[in-house]
């Protein structure tokens, strides 16, 4: 029992340090500013068919943006224009924005109020063991060394708020980091988790995730 709670705090520490260094450099190096939230309300009329009215997307293939933190939604943005990321539907539409566009729109993403969604309740058990006390056997970190005990990320070190996202786009992202298509993360330590991670195991996180209030 020791050994074990001395092998999880070393590799919460081990990925906490990750978490805070490599993605603090990537922060001083994003230049993030406030946007114009009206602004952006305006420039969000077309990301509204997928993103959703209210930035809660109804389709669960497609991420909900609101209450995200606007640092975040800037990167990401900026990872689509300069090739880390890259999805046929959005590239279109991100590639023509202007800095200040970007800005406008994390802001306004960032201010809406983001809906309460369930996880299933047979999942539970799984999800909440992986995501608060990680795998030692896989060497796989607890979630809340970035994502935090509730699901809210760090805005500063550029961790997503994760609750009450979609499971769905969830696992879609577990399986984009695993199979390598999706490499925007910072010290590849969302790749190297997804890669230890069975189907199973994607799917009962990501349905914890989605509870998470």
């Amino acid at each position: 029992m020791k050994k074990w709670l001395l092998t999880n705090r070393l590799l919460f520490f081990w990925l906490l340090t990750l978490c805070s260094q490599g993605s603090l450099l990537l922060y001083s190096n994003l230049g993030f500013s406030q946007g114009s939230i009206e602004d952006g309300r305006i420039k969000a009329t077309v990301c509204i068919a997928c993103h959703g009215i209210d930035g809660n997307s109804i389709n669960p293939e497609w991420p909900s943006l609101a209450g995200q933190h606007a640092q975040y939604i800037q990167k990401q943005l900026q990872s689509f224009q300069n090739g880390q990321r890259e999805n046929i539907l959005m590239n279109p539409f991100v590639m023509p924005l202007t800095a200040q566009d970007i800005q406008d729109l994390a802001s306004y993403f960032s201010s809406l109020s983001s809906i309460q969604r369930g996880a299933d309740p047979n999942l539970v058990e799984l999800g909440q063991k992986i995501y608060r006390g990680g795998i030692m056997e896989k060497n796989v970190p607890a979630c809340i060394a970035c994502h935090g005990p509730s699901g809210k990320g760090n805005p500063f070190a550029l961790y997503p708020i994760v609750k009450g996202q979609h499971s769905t786009y969830t696992i879609n992202t577990l399986n984009a980091y695993a199979l390598g298509s999706r490499s925007s993360d910072s010290n590849e330590v969302m790749r190297s988790i997804a890669n230890s991670l069975t189907q199973e195991e994607m799917e009962a996180v990501a349905s914890y995730i989605q509870g998470l209030k």
